[in-house]
């Protein structure tokens, strides 16, 4: 109701100043009012949110497979070329050791874990910024790749992985007889 009353108050507000007729009733100006702006009150929150999450960096929940599991989420470049599917993820700090990745049910899962420094003696820390402790992503896999070929680099902390692709198979055409 109060809503109602702001933007008749807006649209007769508007038309005084521009010059324009003022509506004849309440239900005309609203309907006036509604016609130029449609408000989405949930839009505009998961906007506010995501423009909150970006600045502290946090990923879009709704940019992801699956719900990472762990304590941070690197982050992930997805590319595609003729060949094959390549995911690059940044992992700074982490060793090749503490990585595992495996595909089951077509889903490409990446764990790893990134230790604390174990010699903190002596040190006066002003600022912890950096994340620490397990990782998991999962991603999707199409069905056009070859899951026995996947292969993977690891080099100064950036994790490549290359998931080739099936080549193309034509299904043969078969006449169906109609009895």
């Amino acid at each position: 109701m109060i809503v109602a009353l702001i933007q008749v108050c807006q649209v007769l507000r508007l038309s005084v100043q521009t010059g324009e007729p003022v509506a004849a009733n309440r239900s005309e100006a609203m309907e006036e009012k509604m016609s130029l702006i449609r408000w989405d009150p949930m839009r505009e929150m998961d906007e506010v949110l995501g423009h909150y999450n970006r600045a502290i960096g946090v990923p879009n929940i709704m940019d992801m497979e699956f719900l990472p599991k762990g304590d941070w989420t690197p982050r992930v470049d997805i590319a595609e070329s003729g060949k094959s599917f390549i995911i690059k993820m940044d992992v700074p700090e982490v060793d090749k050791k503490d990585v595992k990745i495996s595909v089951k049910n077509g889903v490409l899962s990446i764990k790893g874990e990134r230790l604390l420094e174990k010699d903190e003696s002596g040190k006066k820390f002003h600022r912890v910024e950096r994340y620490h402790g397990t990782f998991c992503r999962s991603f999707t896999l199409p069905e056009n790749v070859d899951i026995g070929n996947v292969d993977a680099t690891f080099k100064n902390g950036l994790l490549t992985v290359e998931v080739p692709k099936l080549e193309k198979t034509e299904s043969p055409q078969v006449e169906v007889e109609i009895h």
